[in-house]
């Protein structure tokens, strides 16, 4: 991005709730860890054209220690030569604090982490002191957008609509290339032969954006696409409603418009602000426990019996010091008279957890191996058992704003204490306006997908999609209109059966055609832990997509199929 074009800042969102947990494995093993190794490395080729060109660099890669990160960039740049200004935000980390907080309670006494979201403001005023390098703890994924455009148009807290639009462009680029064509259900009408590249988002002084992205990387030409479409993709992607709450912001994107300007250059537009919950969210890792876990291939006839046996075998096996949850995943793949191995093939997985490393370590492993001669014919493992390894459980908190410091550490090791936003408010959460689906006449059983895009991707242990009606669709306004219609909870149960027990919740968002989908508690108690298939429901969308529904026909008219 530095070679390709014209930029003023150079962000990066390095953490997520996973990312936390490993970070946090780090430092138990060495106290000066907790920081993301991979920016420092992107850092030595980078930072000296950062700096020939004028540009500014933030980024959260900090995790549990951007003072430690910090220290190391210095080092770094005096390794190069090179004269920069380092500073840092902390005081997300509320680990020391956890008794006091009330944090304990929910985690008990095997939390890993804690760590608060911070706001955009001690970014901004790190920028506003000179700073080129600013890295930071945990704060929220569009704060590093949000920082800059608050120190470059100099708003204040109580600029909403302006903040609340910058929040929104922080999140269509926070995931990279997501919105320029990555994990993008219409990936088929794109340029998928080059690297895609990277969005860039010029924010305006009202709040206003378009995203773009260059068009070279200064030596080969860049692939992917910015459309209303891909940036539709990023803007339903994990969130849970039409409210995005901030700590500095609730953005609502059920007022925001997008808008097609140019080849590559996407407008958002309208953003309406309100001022930010008193809480913030802290994101809590604990020690779960101990997993292991065995895949097993069962091929030809008898599928479900030959499952059943080597079941019995392994509990019998372990009856003596059994793991305190054992789950058993059969997925038939197998088709009748399959042309080819693996068309006869179904899939076995077998999950283990325990408080203890024995009952999922050596005995575990050695309850498959044992029967591989002496269980159903055709026994075949994928991978040889491994080892039991330590897991994490993701849980959230909230804590009020004004206990959490919001700390800036200065290039000349200054600090300044950013104050919490003034005024706040409670986030009502209005119940969607159901609507009953057009009569557009016959209908005929079709994949969802043949009309509709989708996005999924995990928020703790619930599961988020969003689905939506293509930009240039010929009949977008029905299509919305049906989609809308046709969404609500029972027939999310209905087209995903894993969610058929399942809280499932509905938020219309047609000015973006289409809905949000939050399905409470598919992944248990988040990624670690999971023993889904898919533990960070990446790919839950594109099974939606997959699922047979009845479409009218008239919005199938002129479609690809």
């Amino acid at each position: 991005m530095l070679e390709g074009g014209e930029l003023d800042y150079l962000t990066g969102d390095y953490l997520a709730e996973l990312t936390m947990l490993i970070l946090g494995k780090d430092r138990m093993k060495d106290p000066e860890a907790g920081y993301a190794k991979t920016f420092l490395r992107q850092l030595q080729d980078g930072l000296a054209l950062a700096r020939e060109k004028g540009v500014k660099v933030v980024a959260n890669a900090g995790g549990l220690n951007p003072a430690g990160l910090a220290a190391r960039i210095r080092e770094l740049a005096q390794e190069q030569g090179i004269d920069v200004q380092v500073a840092h935000v902390e005081g997300d980390d509320l680990l020391p604090r956890a008794a006091e907080l009330g944090l304990s309670d929910v985690g008990g006494g095997s939390l890993l982490t804690a760590n608060a979201y911070l706001g955009a403001f001690g970014i901004a005023a790190a920028l506003d002191a000179g700073a080129d390098v600013v890295v930071t703890g945990r704060v929220t994924d569009a704060s590093v957008v949000m920082g800059p455009a608050i120190h470059a148009h100099g708003w204040g807290r109580d600029d909403l609509d302006a903040l609340a639009g910058a929040l929104v462009a922080g999140h269509v680029i926070e995931c990279g290339t997501q919105a320029t064509g990555g994990n993008f259900s219409g990936f088929r009408d794109l340029d998928t032969w080059r690297p895609l590249g990277f969005p860039v988002a010029e924010v305006d002084a009202d709040g206003s954006s378009v995203i773009t992205k260059h068009a070279s990387t200064g030596t080969t030409e860049t692939g992917g696409a910015v459309t209303v479409d891909t940036v539709t993709a990023q803007l339903l992607y994990e969130v849970q409603g039409p409210a995005y709450l901030n700590p500095d912001v609730v953005a609502h994107l059920d007022t925001l418009a997008l808008t097609q300007e140019g080849p590559d250059r996407v407008r958002i537009s309208g953003v309406r602000g309100t001022p930010p919950p008193a809480t913030t969210k802290v994101c809590l890792n604990l020690l779960g426990g101990f997993r292991n876990g065995v895949d097993l291939l069962l091929t030809g006839l008898d599928i479900e019996a030959k499952a059943a046996w080597v079941r019995r075998e392994v509990e019998a096996a372990l009856q003596d010091d059994p793991p305190d949850e054992l789950v058993w995943t059969l997925d038939r793949t197998d088709v009748y008279d399959p042309p080819t191995q693996a068309s006869a093939t179904s899939y076995l997985r077998c999950a283990a957890k325990s408080s203890r490393p024995e009952p999922v370590g050596r005995a575990f492993s050695d309850a498959f191996v044992n029967v591989a001669l002496a269980s159903y014919p055709g026994f075949t493992l994928t991978a040889p058992p491994g080892r039991g390894t330590p897991y994490g459980v993701y849980r959230p908190a909230y804590v009020p704003q004004s206990e959490v410091p919001h700390v800036v550490v200065h290039a000349d090791g200054r600090r300044e204490d950013v104050a919490p936003p003034a005024t706040t408010a409670d986030v009502a959460v209005e119940p969607a306006d159901v609507t009953a689906a057009p009569d557009l006449g016959a209908s005929q059983p079709r994949p969802l997908g043949e009309l509709v895009h989708a996005r999924s991707g995990d928020k703790g242990g619930d599961a988020n999609v969003g689905l939506w009606i293509p930009a240039d669709h010929p009949r977008r306004a029905d299509a919305v209109a049906w989609l809308v219609g046709i969404v609500n909870a029972g027939w999310v149960q209905g087209m995903l059966p894993e969610a058929a027990d399942l809280d499932v919740d509905v938020h219309p968002l047609p000015n973006l055609g289409g809905v949000n989908v939050v399905v409470h508690g598919l992944l248990g108690e988040g990624v670690s832990s999971s023993t889904r298939l898919d533990p960070q429901a990446k790919a839950v969308g594109e099974w939606l997509r997959a699922r047979v529904t009845a479409v009218p026909t008239r919005l199938l008219e002129g479609r690809r199929p």
